[in-house]
Order: C-alpha cells, then sequence, then structure tokens
C-alpha cells in the first residue's frame, strides 16, 4: 500500500489544482492530496485531504479511482500514490484563486496543465493526466527521475497497483 493519495478536480474544460507551499513540488501546481492515515482507505484519504485543502464537502463516492503513479528516487516518503478524479457538476462554484495553508489554489484548464511544455506544473502530470481523462481504464505511470529530472515514464495498463480492497 502506498503512503499518498493525488486527486484532479473536473470543472468542464479545468482543473482545480494548488501551488504548493512545500516540497514536494514545492512552487508548482499540482492536484490535490495527501498522506494516508494509519486505518485510513485511499478514498477515505482523499475524501479528507480534498476537503482539508478546500473546505469542499464532495460525495466520497464520486471520487474515481485512476490507478497509480510510481517513481524510482524523490522527495517525499514512499514510492508512490493513488490517483482519482472527481468530476464536478457544471453548476459548481468556487471562487478562485484562493490562498490555503497548503498554497494557492486555482482553477487551471486542462490543455494548460497537460502541455508537455510547461514549467509551471509538477513534471510528471502532462504525462499521466490526459490518459486518465481520456480513457475508463486504470493504469500505473512509473516516472523515472534523474538528478531531480523526469527523464521517463512508463505506463502498464490495467490495475497493477496494490490498493486496498475497500476503496
Amino acid at each position: 500500500m502506498f503512503k499518498y493519495t493525488l486527486a484532479f478536480l473536473i470543472h468542464q474544460d479545468n482543473v482545480l489544482l494548488i501551488n504548493r507551499n512545500k516540497a514536494p513540488w514545492m512552487g508548482s501546481w499540482n492536484g490535490l492530496g495527501g498522506k494516508i492515515k494509519n486505518g485510513e482507505t485511499p478514498q477515505e484519504c482523499i475524501y479528507r485531504e480534498v476537503r482539508e485543502e478546500t473546505g469542499l464537502d464532495l460525495d466520497i463516492n464520486r471520487f474515481i479511482y485512476k490507478g497509480c503513479v510510481t517513481w524510482n528516487v524523490f522527495h517525499a516518503q514512499g514510492q508512490g500514490l493513488y490517483v482519482y478524479l472527481y468530476y464536478l457538476p457544471d453548476n459548481f462554484t468556487f471562487n478562485t484563486p484562493v490562498r490555503v495553508q497548503e498554497g494557492i489554489l486555482d482553477f487551471k484548464t486542462i490543455a494548460w496543465t497537460t502541455n508537455l511544455e510547461n514549467e509551471g506544473i509538477a513534471k510528471n502530470i502532462p504525462y499521466f493526466l490526459p490518459t486518465l481523462l481520456e480513457d475508463e481504464k486504470n493504469y500505473q505511470f512509473h516516472c523515472l527521475f534523474k538528478k531531480g529530472q523526469l527523464k521517463k515514464v512508463i505506463v502498464k495498463e490495467g490495475n497493477p497497483c496494490q490498493k486496498s480492497s475497500s476503496s
């Protein structure tokens, strides 16, 4: 079981992201999420983390598990995280940008978020988010870093991630 979760809240053609105040990915836009507490499933964690980071009380059952992202070396504890999508209703309103404890929340277009030349987003997101948005399958995206630079992303289709059966 991995120690972290990550979610992307989708509203029409936009994604709610956070510009992080601390490592990992300090100063970069990233999805929402955090560390799984003892006795907590990944789904319970992502629900709690999104609520803590945004103040939004979303339906826990609408978080869609999409697989995992793993890595060879990194600054975070552990070597992977569970990834979720959440589709917000068309009539949803959330005024951004807004400063929160973890950083700054704002909606960014999907095109901006998934642009491989985007220097402002966590480096691996443009390599996996388009697939998660376009395909209903689950995936593992293994990110190979060397000297802090993303060198390669290996994609495995299916459900190769070991996940708690209750999430």
